[in-house]
């Protein structure tokens, strides 16, 4: 599943390329990339990786007090990253979203509820047919209390049994950057639900989410 998903994305960029490319000379592109969110004011940001980012962003997105969700990188050494790059395991980086939410209807311990909710976080750099250190379950804390929050979340998580003693793989680091996912990648389950790998993984992981947390949804969710 991974292959072929690579495989298609690999086409899709190759596409939008040759087409930019033919439509660059005096003519208006008829791909217009999408223009980059300008958050409202007073929104907080969280930052977290647990799988395709495409299965993330949708998940998120559908929660209610979240404003927008971006796809892209974090957590690697490298002062860029782009897919081809990160999917080579090259950068270290791990497929990752930005969270813009409003504090006021939203708490951040709430987003930690949404992230262990809808990944199995004791695959270790696994989520489903995803295999890979770009696949990795982690938490991106920008300050000492989202870590304090994150380590007490793990702790209790532990302390009703919701995962056996140990079992739990998701890394809780300090945050260092994030680089935005490529146009094509952003709403991307929203935008191609007739994809493959988004009609057999991304949409039942967002329905089992949603099943199971009706009381954190938008009144209005995405329809798949």
């Amino acid at each position: 599943m991974m292959l072929k998903k690579k495989i298609y994305l690999s086409l899709l960029s190759a596409i939008v390329c040759f087409v930019m490319e033919a439509n660059s000379c005096n003519q208006p592109s008829h791909i217009a990339e999408s223009a980059p969110y300008v958050p409202a004011a007073g929104l907080s940001k969280a930052y977290f990786a647990s799988g395709c980012f495409w299965c993330v962003e949708a998940i998120y997105e559908s929660v209610y007090g979240v404003e927008e969700v971006i796809s892209g990188y974090s957590g690697g050494e490298a002062a860029d990253a782009n897919y081809e790059a990160v999917s080579s395991g090259s950068t270290n980086h791990a497929e990752a979203v930005e969270i813009y939410y409003d504090a006021n209807k939203v708490s951040f311990e709430t987003l930690l509820k949404v992230f262990f909710d809808s990944h199995d976080p004791t695959t270790y750099h696994q989520q489903g047919p995803d295999a890979g250190s770009q696949y990795r379950s982690s938490i991106f804390y920008q300050n000492e209390n989202e870590k304090k929050a994150a380590d007490a979340y793990i702790a209790y998580l532990y302390g009703i049994k919701a995962f056996p003693a140990g079992s739990i793989t998701t890394e809780v680091v300090p945050f260092i950057s994030f680089y935005p996912a490529e146009p094509y990648h952003q709403n991307y389950e929203k935008l191609n639900p007739n994809q493959p790998y988004v009609k057999s993984v991304s949409v039942p992981r967002l329905k089992k989410f949603q099943a199971k947390n009706q009381e954190l949804l938008k009144k209005e969710t995405p329809k798949h």
